[in-house]
């Protein structure tokens, strides 16, 4: 199928960043929210984002226009009739995504795509609310859509080939690289990304070191081009809390730090610290564990076939602006140093030692 119109639901940071950028790439957006002041919100964000690329050179001010007028909005579910692709993104709860759905679907053509924008619950979940769940998949767009070049294409148990093709061709017309996933917990890129976002916090909370030193030691072996507690700070602790909480029933490797909790309950943010010399020992402890926390639930996720290594680098890369992608930076550590970095993990938790460590120095190659 060729998507020729999209509709979006909600008109939130995600909602009105994604039909933002689908609109700069030529499609006609309708976007739907419960109140006309989101919706009018929305289009004069994405308008004014449009002015801005054209001030910066990016656009020239008849695209700028152009894109404008490609966008529309209310708050009729109704409007939606005439899509190809309606890309949902609403509040991350299963119980109400279910009655958007039931409402929803029965207004849509019977071939088009419904897309979930979720960051954590399983598609195969959501799915279960839908009557046509071979038309269903996951579009997981990372923030700010509007710019972010990463998009994960989720594929549901019951998602037909056909839609997960036209997911991939319509990423690629909007000029985002896809990466394709089996539908799991965290799916590609989160699954490793909150544990070692949660492992920086760990360290802090052992009283190993600041959080401007684990933000300047990751910055230094993943090439990060911010520290998990920038991070943190820019994503909002309650929204760290929420993703890492979605993951714990994978193991106690996976519960969400104490201060991941304290901190993320109170909705507050991270004091980044004064400037501090380097201690060699110490910055080998923090590194030690970040890599190994993010080599564990990586290698995990590979025993699980959710994404292919060259996928999860390009996301690293591009999603998160990891300088050294995992993948690749396991393959150059070499078998014996990651495992030596996995050992501690997986004593303290009792988890196994993934069988995809074999496959360490050959990741990138194999894709």
């Amino acid at each position: 199928m060729t998507v020729k119109k999209v509709g979006v639901v909600g008109a939130g940071t995600m909602g009105s960043g994604i039909a933002t950028n689908i609109a700069q790439h030529g499609y006609p957006v309708h976007i739907v929210d419960v109140g006309a002041s989101q919706v009018e919100g929305a289009l004069a964000k994405a308008r004014v984002f449009y002015q801005r690329q054209a001030e910066r050179g990016r656009m020239s001010a008849a695209e700028a226009a152009a894109a404008g007028d490609r966008l529309r909005g209310g708050t009729e579910l109704d409007a939606l009739g005439g899509c190809d692709l309606v890309i949902e993104a609403v509040f991350e709860q299963l119980d109400i995504k279910a009655e958007l759905y039931g409402r929803l679907i029965p207004r849509l053509a019977p071939g088009c795509l419904v897309a979930t924008n979720t960051s954590c619950l399983q598609v195969g979940a959501l799915a279960r609310s839908v009557d046509r769940p071979e038309r269903f998949l996951g579009m997981h767009y990372f923030n700010p859509p509007s710019v972010n070049p990463v998009v994960e294409v989720v594929r549901g148990e019951k998602t037909a080939p056909s839609a997960i093709d036209a997911a991939l061709a319509f990423c690629t017309a909007t000029e985002k690289m896809p990466v394709l996933c089996r539908d799991s917990s965290g799916f590609a890129l989160n699954r490793f990304f909150c544990p070692y976002i949660n492992e920086a916090v760990r360290i802090y909370d052992d009283g190993i070191a600041t959080p401007f030193e684990v933000d300047r030691v990751a910055c230094d072996v993943l090439g990060a081009a911010a520290g998990p507690f920038v991070v943190i700070n820019l994503v909002g602790s309650r929204v760290v809390l929420h993703a890492q909480s979605n993951l714990a029933a994978l193991g106690g490797f996976y519960a969400p730090a104490e201060s991941v909790v304290r901190v993320g309950e109170q909705a507050g943010s991270w004091e980044i610290g004064d400037p501090s010399p380097p201690d060699a020992a110490r910055d080998k402890a923090v590194a030690d564990r970040l890599m190994g926390a993010t080599f564990l639930a990586l290698l995990q996720e590979l025993d699980e076939e959710v994404a292919a290594p060259a996928d999860i680098d390009l996301g690293a890369r591009h999603a998160f602006k990891f300088g050294k992608p995992p993948c690749g930076l396991m393959d150059a550590l070499g078998r014996k140093e990651v495992e030596r970095m996995l050992r501690p993990f997986c004593e303290t938790y009792g988890a196994a030692v993934p069988r995809s460590l074999s496959r360490v120095g050959q990741l990138a190659a194999r894709g």
